[in-house]
């Protein structure tokens, strides 16, 4: 004889849980990986695509199913597809151990990545590979901040190789041109070039002064706000490479 499953249980598998407390009470829906942040981006509109069943639970692992007068408790006269709503807007993601490990993994090997591109050898002006950038990660004892995308973690990350690992490591430098009236240029060169890490090229025509110069990535702003105050909107910053390494 086969046995029953209790009232009010429903099992489920391979399931993302979307979590929310609310009126003292916990209440949980069972989602497919990867709609959720596809819904709440607006690039999943269909709640059928989204949930893999249309219920509220307190327990989705259990297949505990939340009682009808604890949800009018908690969300008032709200339609069941709203409470679904809400709790999908809202609520927190559960993420399993094994996933959590594969994301974290996966941003990671991103910020290194990010790093391998936006920083060189000093002593060469060459990127490292990104496996090396990886190993100076860890022995550094780099920790990626979960919730947080990769490129946001880049510029700690970065710092952090610059003071507590054995890589010699530096920001690659942004190669930009500037030009601006020869009036301007007369006045304003010392103070611009004396930012730079390499002059190009340094031409004071009849007209206007042009340059190209390789600045740390930190100069460029102070370069931009200078050429903004002074030269009336008639200098002008161009970026030519962001990241400007020596030639092969």
């Amino acid at each position: 004889m086969p046995i029953q499953q209790p009232s009010g249980q429903i099992k489920l598998t391979n399931v993302s849980i979307v979590r929310l407390k609310k009126g003292g009470k916990r209440f949980e829906i069972a989602c497919y990986k990867n709609k959720v942040q596809e819904w709440r981006n607006g690039v999943e509109t269909n709640l059928d695509d989204v949930l893999q069943i249309a219920n509220v639970f307190v327990n989705v692992s259990k297949g505990e199913v939340a009682k009808h007068q604890d949800l009018q408790k908690a969300f008032g006269k709200m339609s069941s597809d709203d409470i679904i709503k809400e709790i999908l807007k809202k609520g927190e993601l559960q993420v399993g151990e094994k996933e959590r490990e594969h994301d974290l993994s996966s941003i990671r090997r991103e910020i290194a990545t990010l790093v391998a591109e936006k920083c060189v050898d000093p002593s060469t002006q060459r990127p490292y590979p990104v496996g090396m950038i990886e190993k100076a990660m860890n022995e550094a004892g780099f920790s990626v901040q979960q919730g947080k995308n990769a490129k946001s973690q880049v510029s700690a990350c970065i710092k952090l190789l610059q003071t507590d690992s054995t890589l010699p490591i530096q920001r690659a430098r942004m190669r930009v041109r500037i030009t601006m009236p020869v009036a301007d240029g007369n006045r304003l060169r010392e103070q611009i070039i004396k930012g730079a890490e390499k002059i190009e090229e340094d031409q004071m025509g009849e007209q206007q002064w042009d340059a190209i110069m390789l600045i740390d990535p930190g100069q460029f702003r102070v370069i931009n706000d200078l050429l903004q105050k002074e030269c009336k909107g008639k200098g002008r910053l161009e970026t030519m490479a962001f990241a400007a390494t020596a030639a092969t």
